[in-house]
């Protein structure tokens, strides 16, 4: 289960295609993403960001890289802004560009990634336990 820890943290919902940012005493921020198709579909667990890269804003990668400690997997931004929401990418996240720019500054090298399919359940305890 996503513990509330003493640094910041990233929590992503595959089911609610939505990633939530908490840091110590501040409000947790929600992102819409996107996430893995059913044949590439994003890895389910606790990662960790292992590396950070700002590209040029034609990459298809958008303007942002956080790299996780899975090869080949990220949260990044998009060149195709109209896949937010939807399963369409080969297991990344993708976040629409301004909002990678916002988050990017605001991760550093550690910060863990936990990546979940929700139930209704989860987000009760979530809320009662941890304040979301």
């Amino acid at each position: 289960m996503f513990l509330l820890r003493s640094a910041s943290s990233i929590l992503i919902d595959l089911n609610k295609k939505q990633l939530f940012f908490q840091q110590p005493n501040r409000p947790t921020r929600t992102y819409s993403i996107a996430i893995g198709k059913a044949s590439t579909p994003s890895p389910v667990g606790q990662w960790q960001i292992i590396n950070k890269k700002i590209l040029t804003e034609d990459s298809v990668y958008g303007s942002r890289w956080l790299g996780l400690n899975l090869p080949g997997y990220g949260i990044h931004g998009t060149n195709m802004p109209s896949a937010i929401g939807k399963a369409v990418s080969a297991g990344c996240i993708r976040m629409h560009n301004h909002d990678i720019e916002e988050l990017f500054p605001q991760v550093t090298i550690g910060t863990p990634v936990e990546i979940i399919a929700s139930s209704p359940l989860f987000y009760r305890n979530l809320t009662h336990f941890h304040g979301f």
